[in-house]
């Protein structure tokens, strides 16, 4: 048990190298990026088909910028999640996978929150087309809401409230 103690406090976590914790978080970054890819993916797929239907000629011009905006954001969103798999191929082997999990791990983030944009982006036209009722601004507002709790607040909340400094 002497090795579990160090400096007698209990030692936390698990006993790997720089080297071994960077395979290990590498492999959980890529299963997660790989939900978040398919969610836009399949957004950003269905946006692009929109400007070729014959509604979109009867959008007002601020759901047509909407919409623009909208495509825009889902092909940065689609681009940072990609992009740890293109990193992860440029650099295997170069001996920087410390380095690369974290800077695929911000990439992924970045576009975690871009998803967050589309997805609000998308949820803002579809509702202000299906429904001109003042209430669409609320119902978006309360959805992003929801979307920041559940990506962003409760994992950073779990993270200050169990994790030592």
């Amino acid at each position: 048990m002497a090795d579990a103690a160090e400096g007698g406090a209990m030692r936390r976590g698990r006993n790997e190298t720089e080297e071994e914790r960077a395979d290990r978080m590498w492999q959980e970054l890529i299963q997660e990026v790989r939900v978040a890819q398919m969610g836009v993916q399949i957004l950003f797929g269905f946006l692009l088909t929109v400007v070729f239907t014959p509604k979109y000629a009867d959008l007002s011009d601020t759901d047509q910028t909407i919409y623009l905006v909208t495509v825009v954001l889902g092909a940065c969103a689609t681009g940072a999640l990609i992009g740890p798999v293109s990193l992860h191929r440029l650099v295997a082997g170069r001996r920087v996978k410390p380095q690369a999990v974290r800077l695929a791990s911000r990439l992924t983030l970045l576009g975690l929150v871009l998803l967050l944009a589309t997805t609000t982006a998308s949820l803002l036209l579809i509702l202000r087309v299906a429904t001109h009722d003042g209430f669409v601004p609320y119902l978006v507002a309360g959805v992003v809401g929801w979307y920041l709790l559940c990506w962003f607040v409760l994992p950073l909340w779990t993270r200050h409230r169990y994790t030592s400094r």
